[in-house]
């Protein structure tokens, strides 16, 4: 994969999580491992501070052990390119929210995504196969 790849959150929390309850989220656990082991060592993969933020949020949503969260996060971070949210990445997600009507949070996520001239988003929120400013392609891997 030679593409500069953002990965939404929802992404890593399936990849975490491994007790699910029923079948549809158990394979999206399956498929989200199997995606994120399918990047090369070196490959460009991209998160937000969001994500960290979102991440953390969630596992501890789901009873996960402060300890367990912060090492898992420490291995996340360690291994992506983490970037910030600035303020030029709220302003071009208001852009992004006025033009194709995502969610602001979503919004700030291809903020991020195209601030970090990436060509593709992995997240399970948005429209799949969508293409944003002819530059960013939205891939469900579960669809």
């Amino acid at each position: 994969m030679n593409d500069r790849v953002f990965i939404d959150t929802n992404i890593f929390v399936y990849a975490y999580l491994e007790n699910y309850k029923n079948k549809s989220d158990y394979a999206k656990h399956l498929k989200a491992k199997e995606l994120l082991q399918s990047f090369q060592k070196g490959a460009f993969v991209c998160i937000s501070t969001q994500v960290c933020n979102e991440y953390y949020s969630a596992l501890l949503k789901n009873r996960i052990e402060d300890q367990h969260i912060q090492s898992s996060l420490k291995s996340l971070i360690l291994s992506t390119n983490v970037t910030s949210i600035s303020k030029n990445t709220v302003l071009q997600s208001f852009e992004i929210r006025n033009r194709y009507g995502f969610s602001y949070w979503d919004s700030l996520i291809l903020s991020s995504a195209l601030e970090n001239e990436c060509t593709v988003l992995y997240s399970e929120d948005m429209q799949d196969e969508q293409v944003l400013n002819g530059v960013l392609r939205v891939v469900n891997p579960f669809g």
